[in-house]
């Protein structure tokens, strides 16, 4: 029960996770509750640290809630302790005697300042208890070398400068005074702006659990900002780390105190609904029934309490209030930002912030700290979507995670695995396909690397996109898909769905997703991923693709490529850093037969590539390898691997190898021998490399050149593929011959009244 205390405050203290928190309600309150502004409010909290050792945080509650951390509270209760600690050993006892030290009302006015610092300044303004106790030291030795005192007064001098001294000694050595000093020759009484650079709540209004470090860094330097719907973003360079601050101010944090009133109530109405398994099934349709339900609370509560809004004010509240009932709160606002691609929340929650991995700037951490509370109810809500179970006999969830704007893949990890509680990992994909123009774009390819994959998915060759964790295996598997023509079906199977299999389908895919169960989870009714690979073979004639191959499903994919050879696309992703690490990952550790490798024709690597300084990193494709048919124990030694295409750190791009200038690949003349017109003929699979490569290359120069980078969307490209494939086509029957020059000539025709059709539309 909250014990009261006064007029003013009201305390409760209890048990979040690790932590030990002091809540004070400070609603009755007619000022703002401030450690760092209000000696009132200092002085309450040391008492009450004084009271209860334990406590680890400090929230102060009116409107939204403000909470000093650990190492705040670690100053204030050092401060604390000292003061009890002086009191206990009857220090002021020996004061007592500090008026008789002196003749008349120089005694009293000692013995006054003394017992003022001790009782009160050391609790509400301790930078003042120190400055003061300084100018007394100072004085003291003044007087006593510029008059020489009786023999009685001076030793009584001696002792009060040694009371004095001892004082600013074990003042000292607090941390508050420590950190505060360099800024305590310009300090005044009663200003307390030095305090601003000690202390920093973390504010969050009291719909939400996460907390947010709302104020900028007083030592960062800025380096960046910009704007994602609605929210403040601004990157910050620190001078005590390598890592970047990613700080936020998402819109829940800028609205007026009426509004955050409405939410609070909202809240606590509309929370006593408890969603179901069922609802969850569809979260888009349940985001839509509870935006709906919150709008019109919203409208009832403002009518009752006069507060007159807009309709667009009323539908911006509803977004909030689903994001923070049925939704993921924060997570949501971080992932509606396309710059960022990795983000995660360590245990145990509430004492470090989530970090993220940017675009621009690698590895940062945010000003954004989720609390137990945040972890309880995603790990809650990621059940009931996912079906899947998150307990001690099942510690880890693999799953997805699909919020308005944004999708990602989430990697859960709880106890007993974890001892500190929950974690996650929140992987986040774009919201449109990757292509190979974006890729080429973004350095991550070459154009000709996009001509060769052209030519080898139209091929129809089986492929593994391998590469370490981050390396962008998934997304480049997703250009695959794009690049597959659209008049053949696709089936996709996944543990976890990342495959952007809704876009393709939303462009005129003929595509089937199929979803088995994780490696790493038992007990579920989920198909294991083997038997699903095994099912789209007695699905009809398609192309294959595989999210990522981990464990038994390996042996069933290399069945699939065996029976789609020459017939169909086979691909997918594995982890591996090298054709030859992708072979021992797949023989060695996935026990798939050696000779059963052979069905693999190339494999692609993409590897994430670092700055000297160890400080940056690009993502690349590093190597584009065949796979040769010709070996039997190890492909490395008997040289059954064969690159044409190899990552060259000087240009920092891929390069053509020999064998593949000079025609040396079994793989595309296997590709040649089933084109009537090119069988025998490495002159004319070579020209229909560089007419892909020219195509990939020039959708790239006109989105630069008009601005249009809806150009190098899955939309444009796959239309503007589909049109290269009919204009061959054409020219091949008027010709009886393809004619790379003229095709690329009539392709391009197209590719600039597409242009000049999307400036119309534009304006």
């Amino acid at each position: 029960m909250p014990e009261k205390r006064g007029q003013c405050f009201s305390y409760e203290t209890y048990k979040e996770g690790e932590d030990v928190v002091l809540r004070v309600d400070a609603e009755e309150c007619p000022f703002f509750p401030s450690i760092e502004d209000n000696a009132m409010c200092m002085s309450a909290v040391i008492d009450k640290l004084v009271e209860s050792p334990g406590i680890t945080r400090v929230v102060f509650a009116q409107k939204r809630d403000y909470e000093y951390g650990y190492e705040q509270v670690r100053m204030l209760a050092e401060l604390g302790k000292l003061r009890n600690q002086i009191i206990k050993q009857q220090v002021l006892l020996s004061m007592s005697s500090v008026a008789g030290m002196f003749q008349g009302p120089v005694g009293e006015r000692r013995s006054y300042e003394m017992r003022n610092i001790i009782y009160n300044k050391l609790r509400n303004d301790p930078a003042a208890a120190y400055v003061e106790l300084r100018r007394i030291h100072r004085e003291e030795k003044i007087a006593k070398e510029r008059a020489p005192k009786p023999e009685a007064a001076a030793a009584a001098s001696d002792r009060y400068l040694q009371l004095v001294e001892s004082l600013l000694n074990a003042l000292e050595k607090t941390e508050l005074i420590a950190r505060a000093k360099p800024h305590l020759q310009e300090y005044k009484e009663g200003d307390r702006a030095i305090y601003h650079s000690l202390f920093n709540p973390l504010a969050k209004p009291d719909f939400m659990f996460t907390r947010l470090m709302a104020s900028f860094p007083q030592d960062g330097e800025e380096i960046d900002s910009y704007t994602v719907r609605g929210a403040d973003v601004t990157i910050f360079e620190l001078p005590s780390t390598v890592q970047y601050l990613y700080h936020i101010v998402p819109p829940e944090f800028k609205l007026s105190e009426d509004k955050y009133e409405l939410l609070d109530a909202a809240k606590r109405i509309i929370s006593e609904h408890k969603p179901t398994r069922s609802e969850f099934i569809d979260p888009e349709r349940v985001r839509q029934v509870f935006f709906n339900v919150g709008s019109d609370l919203i409208e009832e509560l403002s009518g009752q309490k006069q507060i007159k809004l807009r309709a667009k004010e009323t539908e911006e509240l509803a977004d909030i209030l689903v994001r923070y009932t049925i939704g993921f709160g924060l997570i949501e606002v971080l992932l509606k930002d396309e710059k960022i691609q990795d983000i995660t929340a360590n245990s145990p929650m509430g004492r470090q912030p989530i970090f993220i991995v940017h675009q621009d700037y690698d590895d940062c951490m945010t000003n954004i700290i989720p609390t137990v509370s945040d972890a309880d109810s995603w790990a809650t809500k990621l059940r009931l979507m996912s079906g899947r179970p998150l307990d001690e006999a099942n510690p880890i969830l693999d799953t997805e995670l699909l919020v308005p704007d944004a999708r990602a893949r989430v990697a859960v990890v709880g106890e007993p695995l974890n001892p500190n509680g929950l974690a996650y990992a929140f992987r986040r994909h774009r919201d449109k396909p990757w292509t190979l123009p974006l890729f080429i774009k973004n350095r991550m390819m070459t154009p000709l690397a996009g001509g060769l994959l052209s030519f080898l998915i139209d091929g129809a060759r089986t492929m593994l996109v391998a590469g370490t964790r981050s390396a962008g295996k998934t997304s480049v598997l997703g250009a695959v898909m794009v690049e597959i023509m659209r008049k053949y079906r696709v089936i996709s199977i996944e543990d976890t769905l990342e495959l952007p299999v809704a876009a393709l389908r939303q462009i005129g895919y003929n595509i089937q997703p199929m979803k088995v169960a994780s490696a790493l989870t038992k007990g579920t009714t989920e198909v294991p991923a083997d038997e699903g690979i095994r099912t789209t073979l007695r699905m009809g004639d398609s192309c294959l693709i595989v999210g990522e191959v981990r464990s038994t499903e390996a042996s069933a994919l290399y069945e699939a490529m065996r029976v789609g050879a020459l017939a169909n696309v086979v691909a997918g992703t594995i982890h591996g850093d090298s054709p030859y690490g992708v072979f021992d990952r797949v023989v060695n550790d996935l026990k798939v037969p050696r000779t059963s490798f052979k069905a693999t024709d190339v494999v692609v690597v993409a590897n994430p590539i670092r700055s000297p300084d160890g400080l940056h990193r690009w993502r690349r494709l590093t190597q584009i390898t065949e796979v040769g048919k010709y070996w039997e124990n190890d492909p490395l030694l008997e040289k059954g691997f064969k690159d044409l295409m190899k990552y060259d750190s000087k240009s920092d791009q891929l390069e053509p190898t020999l064998d593949l200038l000079n025609g040396e690949s079994d793989i595309l003349k296997a590709v040649a021998a089933n084109v009537k017109d090119w069988a025998g003929s490495w002159d004319a699979v070579w020209d229909n490399i560089m007419l892909r490569t020219q195509v990939k290359e020039a959708i790239v120069a006109a989105a630069e050149k008009s601005g249009q980078d809806e150009l190098l969307e899955a939309q444009f490209v796959v239309q503007a593929n589909d049109e290269f494939h009919k204009i061959a086509e054409e020219i091949k029957d008027e010709l009886g011959a393809f004619d790379s020059k003229k095709i690329f000539f009539e392709w391009n025709e197209w590719l600039k009244k597409a242009i000049k059709r999307k400036e119309v539309e534009i304006v």
